[in-house]
C-alpha cells in the first residue's frame, strides 16, 4: 500500500482554512504551508496538530514555491511517502477521493497525476462564483488540455521529483505548466469520474474577477513561453487568441478611428461573432442556454483583461521578476486560490 502525504497551501484563508483542515482524511501526514498570512492561519493550522511551515517572505511568494517546499518538508519527515495530494486552503477534500486517487495511480504506473470533479461550494452566491462553477466542469478521461489540471490533484512523487516539481517562476497556471511537462515526459494526467473537492471562490466584486482574468492572461503568456515550442504547443492557441481579441483588434480599431471617421468601430462587430461561437461551444458541452449566454458574455470581457495580463507577463519577463497577482483581499479573510485560465472556445 502506497502512503499518501498531503500538502495544504494558504494565505489569509480565514475560516475556510478551518474547514479545509477538518476535511483531511485520517492516517495521512499533512503539512500546511503558509505564505505570510496576517490572519493567524499558521496558528489555526497548528491547533489541528498538522506540521506548519511558514515561508520566508523575504523571497517571492507563489503557490508553486509553497507546494515545492511543502513536498520537501513532507518527505523529509515521512520518507516513505510515494504519492502527494495537493490542496489549496479554500478547498475541502470530499470523502473517498484520496482512496480512489491512490488506487488509480497504484493500478497504472504510466499515470502520474489525477484530478476529480471540483465543485463550487457557493455557486449561486455571486455571478463570479457561478463562472467558476462553469469553468470547473469538464469530462473525465486523460487530459489533452492541461488547463484542466488545477491546484487540487494527487501526483506520483517520483515523477514530480524527476521533473523538478513546480516551476517557482510561474506565478499563475503553475499546475497546468507542470501538467504539460508531465505529458511531454510520456506520462498520463487523468481526470477520474469521482467527486474530489469543493472550492469556495468567494469572488464578490467585479474588480476581483477582473484581476483574476488579468492573472489568467499572465498564465497564458508564461505557459506559451515555456512550453509553446514543444510538440504540445501548450497555450499557443490561447495566446494567439488573446493577442488578437484582447490586444490587436482593440488597438486597430482605436488607431484607425480618426482616419476612418469612426467607421472602424464596425470592427467591433466581430466580438458578436466570437460571442456566438462561444455560446454554441458551451451549448455543445451541455450548458443551458442561459448559462452559455452568461459565460459567453463574461468571456468576451475577459479577453481584454487577459490581454493586459499577457502584456504584463512580457514586461515581467523582460525585468526577470515575477510577483503574485492577488485578487482576493486579506480584508475578506481569504487568500490565494486555485487558478485557472478562462476556458472556452479559443
Amino acid at each position: 500500500m502506497e502512503l499518501v502525504g498531503i500538502v495544504v497551501i494558504g494565505r489569509n484563508e480565514g475560516e475556510r482554512l478551518r474547514l479545509c483542515l477538518a476535511s483531511m482524511p485520517v492516517g495521512h501526514p499533512v503539512v500546511y504551508v503558509d505564505s505570510d498570512s496576517s490572519d493567524g492561519s499558521a496558528a489555526l493550522a497548528g491547533s489541528f496538530g498538522v506540521d506548519v511551515l511558514a515561508l520566508d517572505a523575504g523571497r517571492p511568494l507563489s503557490a508553486a514555491r509553497a507546494r515545492n517546499e511543502g513536498v520537501e518538508r513532507l518527505t523529509q519527515r515521512h520518507p516513505e511517502i510515494s504519492l502527494v495530494q495537493f490542496v489549496d486552503g479554500d478547498c475541502i477534500l470530499l470523502p473517498g477521493w484520496v482512496e480512489a486517487a491512490a488506487r488509480a495511480l497504484r493500478d497504472d504506473e504510466n499515470m502520474a497525476a489525477v484530478v476529480g470533479h471540483l465543485q463550487e461550494r457557493h455557486a449561486d452566491a455571486t455571478p463570479y462564483n457561478r463562472l467558476c462553477a462553469l469553468e470547473w466542469a469538464s469530462p473525465p478521461g486523460d487530459l489533452r488540455d492541461y488547463g484542466a489540471l488545477g491546484g487540487i490533484s494527487m501526483m506520483r512523487l517520483a515523477v514530480f521529483r524527476a521533473l523538478g516539481g513546480f516551476n517557482s517562476q510561474v506565478i499563475a497556471g503553475e499546475d497546468s505548466e507542470l501538467g504539460a511537462r508531465i505529458g511531454l515526459a510520456g506520462y498520463r494526467v487523468t481526470k477520474l469520474d469521482v467527486p474530489m473537492a469543493s472550492h469556495d471562490a468567494n469572488i464578490v466584486t467585479f474588480g476581483q474577477w477582473w484581476t483574476r482574468s488579468v492573472r489568467a492572461g499572465h498564465a497564458i503568456g508564461q505557459r506559451a513561453h515555456l512550453n509553446g515550442a514543444s510538440p504540445l504547443r501548450d497555450c499557443v492557441r490561447e495566446r494567439n487568441s488573446t493577442w488578437f481579441w484582447g490586444i490587436g483588434l482593440p488597438a486597430l480599431t482605436l488607431a484607425t478611428l480618426p482616419p476612418s471617421h469612426g467607421v472602424s468601430l464596425l470592427l467591433l462587430a466581430a466580438y458578436l461573432l466570437l460571442g456566438y461561437r462561444v455560446f454554441r461551444f458551451r451549448r455543445g458541452i451541455g450548458d443551458s442556454a442561459a448559462d452559455a449566454l452568461f459565460y459567453a458574455r463574461y468571456l468576451l470581457l475577459a479577453k481584454f483583461a487577459n490581454g493586459i495580463g499577457l502584456l504584463r507577463f512580457h514586461l515581467n519577463r523582460c525585468a526577470r521578476r515575477y510577483h503574485i497577482i492577488e485578487y482576493k483581499r486579506p480584508a475578506d479573510g481569504v487568500g490565494t486560490p486555485c487558478v485557472r485560465e478562462v476556458r472556452g472556445l479559443k
